[in-house]
């Protein structure tokens, strides 16, 4: 690509947000090209044949199924994703936990054959469950609206649609607040009594963080997003969404740059101006989104374009800050694995082989984050298991399966060192699997394990934290992922944020690459001539010929 082309916008980071500003970007006729470090785009929504024992089984290193997305299906919609290979389908059952005992609960897309689950092991929590289900829905009501939308803009349609629902919802004000307001585990314990149920909520619920944490009643929300929207799976795996985000972006004349790292984004007299290269060369643009964790966007700024305290506002901004972060274990099999005892112990036709198996009793889920807090190795097993061949056969060779295993709470810097460790715990975790998906062990081919530092260095992700920013009520909206950095203004004009450490945060969703575009679209509106011009004296200063802007 000629050094003299100037740019609209260069978007740092090729991930599925990168990608989707972009696309948002260049369909409204602008000059966009997306720089990635890595040797292809996706990021975190990403999939591969990464097993070298096992080249024809498909791993997914990171982001599995799509929730977030059939909440917020406005991506694949309005930039037409199907017409360039994007397609899911909808798990039905998607989760069901299994208590050590043979028994399991399913939640259900449909809240009475959920609560009906309940009923199987209380009466009592079958109704408290209906309870809860009318405070979650009636919550999920009021903050959908203010989701989908720019904190900074003033959402006069998205307000109103709140505030209706709040209206509709007013009787239930005091016990949504406490709901929400209160740690997770607490209200799990006080409203349901049977062991089975209380250890499915909190399997559940512990996939956002610690559960015991004041006011992660919002991850309640995960429950609610189930019962309302069901959870994808993507055939061919994650990485077909993004390969589909870049066929789209090339559709629209926008450009893509791999094995391209990044070493500064330049900003000369409080202005982006673009990026330079590792290898030395200049992208110049009016201009830059970086969507990558917000920690290393500022870290790559120019020295001395944002003041210090700043900078440490950023630098302490929570990212696994409890202390721990999920490790990746994927297992290639040669033959397919059987839920065995909890197969046979229902009735009723489902077919656990193609569900998310939750396992984790509440003391598992409570020591498992404990024990990573003080840097050691639970001992209980509490994980998420499932075959994704089992939904998609193309992801394996036909009578063949590949395992995702996801223990939910590991030490993010065990005391050991997770280079004396990895081994030894990713067996523990395939001990602990099999036992309630047989065949695991027997069936290897091969393994890939990764724990939070090897996240954090194939992606350039602080503490290797998958939404960048932890989730909480003290990091959303336009506080996320700071007080005063959440806004469509940085200390850097021409500079955004676009990925999960802006609202809404993470999960694949496309929201926060859609609202940087919104933000990049307004600033270009407001002087396009002068930010031009800017652009092209300094690349005129770098020494590129001047090249005629896009504007």
């Amino acid at each position: 690509m000629p050094s003299s082309t100037i740019y609209d916008t260069a978007i740092v980071g090729g991930g599925h947000n990168g990608l989707a500003a972009a696309c948002y970007l260049a369909a409204e006729g602008r000059k966009v090209v997306v720089i990635e470090a890595f040797h292809k785009v996706g990021g975190m929504a990403s999939s591969g044949y990464l097993i070298p024992e096992a080249p024809q089984h498909l791993v997914h290193p990171c982001a599995l199924d799509l929730m977030s997305l059939r909440v917020h299906p406005m991506m694949p919609q309005e930039l037409e994703l199907d017409r360039h290979g994007f397609r899911h389908v909808e798990m039905t059952p998607a989760y069901a936990y299994l208590h050590p005992d043979g028994s399991s609960l399913v939640f259900w897309r449909d809240i009475e054959k959920t609560a009906a689950e309940f009923r199987r092991f209380s009466e009592s929590d079958a109704k408290e469950f209906l309870a809860l289900m009318q405070l979650v829905n009636a919550f999920i009501d009021m903050a959908i609206p203010m989701m989908r939308v720019d904190p900074s803009q003033r959402n006069l349609g998205a307000k109103w649609e709140a505030l209706k629902a709040v209206l509709r919802n007013r009787h239930l004000k005091p016990e949504i607040m406490a709901l929400v307001g209160s740690p997770a585990y607490t209200s799990i314990m006080e409203r349901f009594e049977h062991p089975v149920t209380q250890s499915a909520l909190c399997s559940l619920l512990g996939a956002a963080g610690p559960i015991t944490n004041e006011a992660t009643g919002i991850y309640f929300a995960l429950l609610g997003f189930i019962q309302r929207f069901g959870v994808g799976r993507v055939i061919g795996g994650m990485q077909s969404i993004s390969d589909a985000l870049a066929s789209r972006l090339r559709e629209l004349g926008g450009e893509i740059r791999v094995s391209s790292p990044v070493a500064e984004i330049v900003a000369r007299n409080g202005r982006a101006q673009g990026v330079r290269l590792v290898d030395g060369s200049m992208v110049h643009a009016s201009a830059v989104i970086a969507s990558i964790h917000p920690k290393v966007a500022f870290e790559l700024v120019t020295p001395g374009a944002i003041e210090r305290r700043l900078l440490t506002r950023m630098a302490l901004a929570p990212a696994n800050a409890h202390g721990a972060s999920p490790l990746k274990v994927d297992v290639a099999l040669r033959g397919q694995v059987q839920v065995g005892k909890h197969q046979a112990m229902r009735t009723d036709g489902v077919d656990l082989r193609k569900c998310v198996l939750l396992v984790g009793t509440v003391e598992a889920v409570l020591e498992n984050f404990r024990s990573s807090a003080r840097g050691e190795v639970p001992k209980l097993p509490y994980l998420w298991v499932t075959a994704p061949s089992a939904v998609d056969p193309s992801q394996a060779p036909e009578g063949q399966d590949v395992v995702y295993l996801y223990p939910v709470a590991m030490p993010v810097n065990p005391n050991e060192g997770w280079d004396a460790i990895r081994q030894r715990v990713g067996q523990m975790v395939i001990d602990q699997a099999d036992a309630y998906m047989h065949g695991i062990k027997t069936l290897e081919i091969g393994r890939r394990v990764e724990a939070a530092p090897d996240l954090a260095h194939r992606l350039n992700v602080h503490n290797g934290c998958v939404v960048h920013i932890d989730t909480a009520t003290t990091r959303s909206s336009l506080m996320r992922p700071a007080a005063g950095l959440g806004g469509d203004t940085l200390p850097v004009a021409g500079l955004f944020l676009g990925g999960a450490g802006i609202h809404p945060g993470g999960g694949i969703n496309g929201l926060p690459g859609r609202i940087a575009a919104g933000r990049v679209q307004r600033y270009l509106a407001k002087a396009p001539k002068a930010v031009a011009s800017r652009t092209v004296q300094d690349a005129a200063r770098d020494g590129a010929p001047q090249a005629r802007s896009s504007y």
